[in-house]
């Protein structure tokens, strides 16, 4: 598969002026909302554990399935054909329907009254991320020039923050408020759990997000390269096999960051889903109480991290480091390795939440670089599906894999659920220097792949 030269790709992109500022940022806000109910309705479960179990009648092994491998069930099947139409439709169409269907799904996430009713409907909740990380990242990468690019998507996953944390503070306060009501019974649906009554109060309003989508442009696609015909469309799919072809060409720079991304997702994801049961379990706090208090944390410390890893990303790039993006991911890495070790170990709980503030904000400073990374190495027609196959990893091991992880440590290494905090440790101090490790290694595949594309923009 050839790459288009320098002066093709000025004539398929570079003489369109990019969208004026006002309509790409008012996308990056309209987009942020969404994944702050992308993360709002995926996150609110993590709050719901006990008493889930309890009328369920659950094991956490169950739990962990419901937190993970349920939700990215949905998208290992459908995640790729949707990333195809990503490539070459209307992405705000397709964003669009994703927010109505996952928020939806989320709402029947309160009919269920058995284990494989909420299984099923945590499936259809995954179409969220099969629908909205190709069709996003893909627009934003021909909203912004490349240098902007880590700016923006730190902005955007401040939506990200904020739906975990705005899901930690409401569904906190929503469950202290109705957990000691009464079960309601409804017509036809029966008996209504309080539990059940917060997933329709996180679910429906997603539906006016999806409507949003309608006002937001379509921005024309840049950075094409050609077929093996030779010709660079901007609406043609390439074959599979020329994708395939195109990724071992360059799997210097695209493996690294994939499996980097795979181990670092199961570590993460693993200790966020269970870090509102391990500190009821260990430090007796309420569902309230917790959400409140990270809840906090992650809209107020959070979102520093994000833009200060956007802007460092974009100083380091314009003083001549390629590897940019990926250098504030491993720096980011690295300073979160002791915070990520020592806060599940420490007696006090406000310690405890010292730490955490400390590793969120650190964390934070990766997103942003780390997902324009991508991007930035990858042609406009297979950015849906090069993004697909990553946050198909990201889900399958991180979503999957993360909470299990977590709780085969809990119940088969250390042989009791009040041993959560040791399995948390003992997960970071083998996991993330281990990520740490293979994006480093990575670094210089992917510095010169940066600099065999500056041509795209």
């Amino acid at each position: 598969m050839s790459e288009v030269n320098a002066g093709e790709t000025g004539s398929i992109a570079g003489q369109e002026p990019w969208p004026a500022p006002g309509k790409a940022w008012y996308a990056v806000g309209i987009f942020t909302v969404a994944l702050m109910f992308n993360f709002l309705d995926r996150g609110i479960l993590t709050l719901l554990v006990q008493p889930i179990k309890r009328d369920l009648a659950l094991s956490d092994f169950q739990i962990s399935l419901i937190m993970g491998f349920a939700f990215v069930g949905f998208y290992a099947f459908v995640g790729l054909p949707i990333a195809r139409l990503v490539d070459t439709r209307s992405r705000r169409l397709i964003l669009g329907i994703g927010v109505a269907l996952w928020s939806g799904m989320t709402a029947v996430c309160g009919l269920a009254n058995t284990f494989w009713h909420l299984f099923l409907a945590r499936l259809g909740v995954g179409v969220g991320e099969a629908c909205n990380g190709p069709a996003t990242f893909s627009a934003l990468s021909d909203f912004f020039p490349r240098e902007k690019l880590p700016k923006a998507i730190s902005v955007l996953n401040i939506g990200f923050m904020f739906g975990q944390g705005i899901a930690l503070i409401v569904g906190g306060t929503l469950i202290g408020m109705i957990s000691n009501l009464p079960i309601q019974r409804l017509p036809v649906i029966g008996e209504i759990h309080p539990w059940q009554m917060t997933f329709f109060a996180v679910g429906l309003p997603g539906l006016i997000i999806a409507a949003l989508m309608s006002t937001v442009q379509e921005p024309k696609r840049r950075g094409l390269i050609a077929t093996a015909e030779g010709k660079a469309a901007p609406h043609t799919s390439l074959p599979v096999r020329e994708i395939v072809t195109f990724l071992i060409e360059h799997r210097g720079a695209y493996i690294p960051m994939l499996l980097g991304l795979a181990i670092q997702g199961m570590l993460i994801v693993g200790i966020t889903s269970w870090l509102p049961t391990f500190f009821i379990r260990s430090h007796n706090w309420s569902i309230a109480h917790f959400g409140q208090v990270m809840g906090g944390i992650l809209l107020l410390i959070s979102p520093i991290g994000l833009m200060l890893g956007g802007a460092l990303a974009e100083r380091l790039a314009l003083r001549g480091h390629h590897d940019a993006n990926m250098r504030v991911v491993v720096i980011a890495g690295v300073l979160a390795l002791p915070f990520l070790v020592i806060f599940p170990l420490v007696s006090s709980p406000w310690v405890a939440v010292g730490l955490l503030a400390a590793q969120n904000f650190v964390l934070a400073l990766a997103p942003g670089p780390q997902n324009a990374a991508i991007q930035a190495i990858t042609p406009n027609q297979i950015r849906g599906q090069v993004t697909a196959l990553f946050l198909f990893v990201f889900n399958i091991i991180g979503f999957g894999l993360g909470p299990t992880f977590i709780a085969t440590l809990t119940d088969y290494v250390f042989g009791s659920e009040q041993q959560l905090g040791q399995a948390m440790a003992l997960a970071a101090l083998v996991m993330e220097p281990l990520a740490m490790f293979v994006f480093w290694y990575g670094l210089k595949a992917y510095g010169r792949r940066i600099e065999d594309t500056a041509h795209w923009n």
